[in-house]
């Protein structure tokens, strides 16, 4: 299990190489989960590219150091770690408040940003009132009292008949994550806009979409799309929050062709 030291925070992460390629591509998972949810993608793209995945501080075996009190502390820990690896120039893709994170990352530091994916994420998410509803209600009753919701907006109806034992470990994932990093996290969403600076995003974009997420659906996730100049859209049909789980080889597809039209930039 390798982990590395950011700031005194020790970061959980995976470095898988590949051949003949230096672009690596870094994946930011979304609140409540750690970075198995790519498990799939991984298997598919493994040799094609280098990939990066990491538990966010306050996430998976991440450590919370002291604590999250805004994005900017993740966009902190992601920036530190690319600096670690010696990485200069990356791929960027972030999910749910992982695209958030990118968002930030490419703000403070666009040199070292070749190019984003942003997956089921927006500029903006939620309201404050909404965010501290949830904040309340899981500091109060824990991450269990909420995990219904939150698994109803993060995959699709086929996805809970079909699938039980996923969904099982999918909730296991959710409500054993650590309270101060998920309700940290909460209140860095809660407080984060983005509004301003996707605007002067200058690197190539996808944006990406489950076709049936409830928790950033479709039209948020292309509001955040025409904000980003020349910014791609895609659906994935079939999809909620988690395409990667979900829907791993359209997923797939889209990251394998949105690298390669990267080639000679």
């Amino acid at each position: 299990m390798p982990f590395v030291s950011i700031g005194g925070v020790a970061l959980h992460h995976r470095y898988i190489e590949a051949k003949d390629t230096s672009r690596p591509i870094i994946f930011i998972n979304s609140l409540g989960t750690d970075f198995r949810i790519w498990d799939d993608v991984i298997a598919r793209l493994n040799g094609e590219m280098p990939m990066l995945v990491y538990d966010k501080r306050g996430h998976g075996l991440s450590d919370i150091g002291s604590g999250v009190r805004s994005i900017d502390d993740h966009v902190d820990d992601l920036s530190a770690l690319i600096d670690h690896f010696g990485f200069n120039k990356v791929v960027l893709y972030g999910l749910s408040v992982g695209g958030m994170v990118a968002q930030g990352l490419c703000a403070r530091r666009p040199e070292l940003v070749q190019a984003l994916i942003l997956g089921d994420t927006a500029h903006k998410i939620g309201t404050a009132e909404s965010w501290n509803s949830r904040i309340a209600t899981v500091g109060r009753d824990g991450i269990e009292a909420i995990a219904d919701a939150v698994l109803k907006g993060r995959f699709t109806p086929e996805f809970h008949a079909r699938r039980a034992a996923d969904l099982a470990g999918c909730r296991n994932m959710l409500t054993r994550q650590a309270l101060p990093g998920y309700i940290g996290t909460c209140m860095a969403v809660r407080d984060a806009d983005f509004t301003e600076s996707a605007r002067r995003i200058a690197v190539p974009t996808l944006c990406i979409v489950g076709d049936l997420d409830g928790s950033t659906p479709p039209e948020l996730v292309r509001s955040l799309a025409d904000l980003i100049p020349g910014a791609r859209f895609e659906v994935i049909r079939n999809a909620g929050h988690i395409p990667g789980i979900e829907q791993p080889e359209a997923l797939t597809a889209l990251i394998r062709g949105f690298v390669a039209s990267l080639d000679g930039q």
